[in-house]
């Protein structure tokens, strides 16, 4: 029934300590939930006031520790069709109440229950708003979540020694091993799986796309051969800057002058495969209440994101032309090319979580694919 209160006898076990670390020796302690261990990541923040089952399933979080800034998490449960991925990426996650029960008639189990099965350790009943503040004032860092035992002093020399997110290439760890064909009544479009949010294919669908995921590895010539009459690039984790036999296979892509749409990563991949730079956010982006600007139209929509790695806009060059301005940074949230059908988003149209206000992109983009087609 709608609004049942469910729980379950494991949702009310005693819970071990446990500690996230700082790579500047920062520590937090607090009660362990889900599954128990010792994992090492990038410690970043969310802002989003809900949507925390497509937080957990998003692969753009692979190698990330995810401190959520809203207090209260878990009381809606988990449910299965709001997942945006088979399973969960990030390394783990932080919490300041994680409710033992939940009431949704839609969810299947407890946020504990799921972190155990996907082997996501938690971390509760610390300071996360503490813990917010001090990443955005010394930015994202290394950090370890652990439930061993260790000494702090045991714990930081293996942060120090545990690998950077800058640099890193986690795309490989995540995204789909072979081509997967989704039938649609209208054009062919290619979306290259960098680790994309289930929901970018569910709205290429709405707009009556037949659509190919492709694996990140697919060689453009493989692509060529399917006949594309469009090419998305998606979201994913890791440094865009270290992907370079990606960026090799996008340049030759392009060359066909196919219309091509780049969300998140896919934007960066982009850029760079058009000559711009990418470089490291201090904190990131990641919430559902970001305000950016099309410089075109004046029109500002409050969008999702998830991203610690920017296109320099001092980098466009002149055939790039910047479209979209972030308002609480004035970061570069998208561009296009003023020749060619290309067009970069850094923010999520999908949202997923978020609100809908960037989903007309992808009708933008149905609109430079049947205009290329009319073209011949």
């Amino acid at each position: 029934m709608p609004g049942t209160r469910k729980t379950t006898e494991e949702s009310f076990q005693a819970m071990k300590s446990g500690i996230l670390l700082l790579e500047d020796g920062t520590s937090w302690e607090g009660s362990i939930f889900g599954a128990s261990g010792e994992v090492f990541g990038e410690a970043v923040f969310n802002t989003a006031f809900s949507g925390y089952e497509e937080v957990l399933t998003d692969p753009s979080y692979a190698g990330q520790i995810v401190v959520m800034a809203i207090p209260h998490l878990g009381n809606y449960g988990i449910s299965l069709e709001d997942m945006e991925s088979s399973r969960c990426y990030l390394k783990g996650f932080v919490v300041k109440d994680a409710s033992p029960i939940f009431s949704n008639w839609r969810a299947k189990e407890s946020l504990q229950d799921f972190l155990s099965q996907q082997s996501v350790i938690g971390l509760a009943d610390v300071d996360t708003r503490g813990i917010v503040k001090h990443l955005r004032q010394e930015g994202a860092m290394r950090a370890v979540l652990s439930s061993m035992g260790s000494t702090k002093n045991e714990l930081l020399g293996k942060v120090k020694a545990s690998p950077s997110m800058l640099g890193a290439n986690w795309v490989k760890e995540v995204g789909i091993g072979k081509i997967t064909h989704h039938k649609g009544p209208g054009e062919r479009v290619v979306l290259y799986d960098f680790g994309s949010k289930e929901n970018i294919l569910r709205s290429l669908l709405k707009q009556n796309f037949d659509v190919h995921v492709l694996p990140a590895s697919t060689k453009a010539e493989e692509a060529a051969n399917l006949k594309p009459e469009g090419i998305v690039l998606s979201n994913g984790p890791g440094d865009p800057a270290v992907l370079g036999d990606i960026i090799q296979e996008v340049r030759k892509l392009l060359k066909m002058e196919i219309p091509t749409l780049g969300i998140c990563l896919g934007n960066q991949l982009l850029g760079l495969s058009l000559g711009a730079k990418t470089y490291k956010l201090k904190f990131g982006h990641r919430g559902v209440n970001h305000p950016v600007k099309n410089l075109e139209t004046g029109n500002i929509a409050i969008t999702s994101h998830n991203h610690g790695f920017s296109i320099d806009a001092k980098s466009l060059g002149t055939t790039l032309v910047p479209t979209y301005q972030d308002l609480y940074d004035n970061t570069l949230e998208g561009f296009r090319h003023k020749e060619f059908p290309f067009i970069g988003i850094q923010f999520h149209p999908e949202a997923a979580p978020g609100p809908h206000d960037a989903s007309p992109i992808f009708t933008e983009f149905k609109k430079l694919v049947a205009g290329k087609k009319g073209k011949g």
